[in-house]
């Protein structure tokens, strides 16, 4: 898999709301219990208790989103020791929630540091350019349209799970769809690991047509051992929305500028 880490593709105004949501996610995470010291690897069973009851109650959960149905029992974020040794207190819960409302507090919640930085590199890349496109307001809308879809879509696929399902992958998904319709010829330079990171430039209908071919791969189960853990049917259904709902765009977006120098080691043509 490729990493991208930046486009030629300028913008006519500032993407603040690619900037928003970015901070917004960060300020999340750092928030969630034990979430801001993960790299160090402290913590131990109290604090697995208490993240555990934390994604109970904002993460959007597949059986509660189809069936509308809560938990009769879940974590309260308490320890206690029982017949199989220590683990943590479950009872009935103490608050209200909403399976519809759940899903887009779950598209701040990440999992871990690599889950969080890897979305966010993303987004970064190419949120910009589809804001800037669709305007401020318009994109906000497009976005969480699309990690409603994508939670959703997972959801019909395994309707009686009770996994919480948690991160932006599926909002962030439909960005890059929509960046492949409306961008397919910018140029995006990418790091490919191979022995050292590699630096190319490669057209964005490559970078972000193997991404979701590798989505659809992987949500078939196929070429990776945690498919079951990683909802990557959430982002085959963001990207294909995505797509969908920027085609309509597509005529009229102003192609980005022709890049200098190499591309696939011949030489580019130069703009006039």
């Amino acid at each position: 898999m490729v990493i991208p880490v930046h486009d030629v593709n300028p913008v006519r105004r500032t993407p603040w709301v690619t900037y928003a949501l970015i901070a917004a996610n960060i300020a999340v995470f750092l928030s969630m219990p034990g979430m801001a010291d993960s790299l160090t690897g402290a913590g131990g069973l109290a604090q697995q208790c208490h993240l555990q009851a934390y994604l109970d109650h904002w993460a959007a959960v597949p059986q509660e989103l189809i069936h509308h149905r809560l938990p009769r029992l879940v974590p309260t974020g308490d320890t206690g020791v029982g017949p199989h040794g220590p683990g943590c207190v479950i009872a009935a819960p103490d608050y209200a929630k909403s399976p519809e409302l759940s899903v887009l507090t779950a598209m701040f919640l990440h999992g871990g540091w690599l889950h969080l930085l890897g979305n966010m590199l993303f987004l970064w890349v190419f949120g910009n350019n589809v804001e800037d496109r669709m305007g401020h307001l318009r994109f906000l809308l497009f976005y969480l349209v699309c990690g409603y879809a994508a939670a959703y879509g997972f959801a019909l696929t395994d309707t009686t799970s009770t996994a919480p399902l948690i991160g932006a992958s599926g909002a962030i998904a439909g960005v890059l769809g929509a960046y492949l319709v409306l961008y397919p010829r910018a140029r995006v330079w990418v790091l490919v690991p191979f022995l050292i990171f590699l630096p190319l430039r490669l057209p964005a209908w490559i970078v972000l047509g193997l991404w979701f071919v590798l989505q659809a791969f992987y949500s078939a189960g196929q070429g990776v051992a945690d498919a079951g853990t990683v909802a990557y049917v959430a982002h085959v259904v963001g990207f294909v929305l995505g797509m969908l709902l920027a085609w309509p765009l597509k005529p009229g977006t102003v192609p980005p500028p022709e890049p200098r120098g190499l591309v696939f080691g011949r030489r580019a043509r130069r703009a006039p």
